[in-house]
Order: C-alpha cells, then sequence, then structure tokens
C-alpha cells in the first residue's frame, strides 16, 4: 500500500472540513497555538453535543434504513465576517470548536495558505493510520473453503 497521499491542488471546503473533522485534538491544538493569536473569533453556537441518525443501505446500494443514532458534537465560530462549522463525531467540544475554528480563518484568510500546509499533513497521518487498520484487519483474516465429498456428489 502507499503511505504517500499526493493532496490535491485545492481542497473543496467539503474535503478540508471532513480532513478537520478526522484529525485529532492534539493536531489541531498545536496547529492553533503555531498560528499565533486569532483576534476577533466570536463563538456564534457554543460546541455542544446531540445525537444524529446514521441511515445505511442493504447490499450498500439498496433500500435504505435507520441504521441508528451516534453522537455528534457541532460548533459555529465567526471570524472577520466569516462563519465557520464544524460537525465532529462523538463528544469532542474543543475538537468541533477548533474544527469550526480553522474553517472560518479559511475562509476569512485564504493567503495563509492553510489548504495547502496543514491539510496534506493531516491527510496523510489519516491515511497512515487507515493503511494500519487496513493492515492489522489484513493479518486476521481467514479464508474459508469447502471441499467436495465423494458420498454427497451427484
Amino acid at each position: 500500500m502507499n503511505s504517500q497521499v499526493n493532496p490535491p491542488a485545492s481542497y473543496s471546503r467539503a474535503q478540508a472540513m471532513a480532513i478537520l473533522a478526522r484529525a485529532s485534538l492534539i493536531e489541531l491544538e498545536q496547529a492553533w497555538i503555531s498560528l499565533g493569536p486569532i483576534s476577533k473569533l466570536k463563538i456564534i453556537l457554543p460546541a455542544e453535543a446531540g445525537l444524529a441518525m446514521v441511515r445505511g443501505r442493504a447490499g450498500g446500494t439498496g433500500q435504505v434504513f435507520n441504521l441508528g443514532e451516534m453522537t455528534m458534537t457541532r460548533a459555529v465560530v465567526e471570524l472577520e465576517g466569516k462563519q465557520g462549522h464544524a460537525y465532529v463525531a462523538g463528544r469532542q467540544l474543543r475538537l468541533a470548536e477548533l474544527a469550526a475554528s480553522f474553517d472560518a480563518l479559511m475562509q476569512a484568510r485564504p493567503q495563509m495558505n492553510l489548504m495547502q500546509s496543514l491539510l496534506p499533513k493531516l491527510e496523510a497521518r489519516q491515511q497512515q493510520a487507515k493503511e494500519l487498520a487496513s493492515r492489522k484487519a489484513q493479518s486476521t483474516k481467514v479464508d474459508f473453503f469447502t471441499l467436495v465429498r465423494g458420498e454427497n456428489a451427484k
């Protein structure tokens, strides 16, 4: 498997938010601190946890059904007239706040070039974690096969 990620020339906002939502709290805290003080950040909707319905499809393409609920945390912040929104899995209030802050920052100050500096690093780390999990799962794979016995053959 390839552990190198070739980042796109530019991420869409949806791609950027997906990467930020999957990042760890430590990664985003360190990235935020490294930016120095950011003034005028206003919390519009404080981070709050709640439930979201998870839907699935039978066989991946069939009939839609409600799989169950999962805990989500959302936050909305404003920076220089731009609103940042974030939804993250679990009860991670600070993570949602930071992800929303980065969303607002990327909109308000595109010249900071966070799309090319922060996101590729986060995406590469996430890809490595995904590949590691895949290798661990692959190591436990069991191949089953059936032998046809002579007395049952017709």
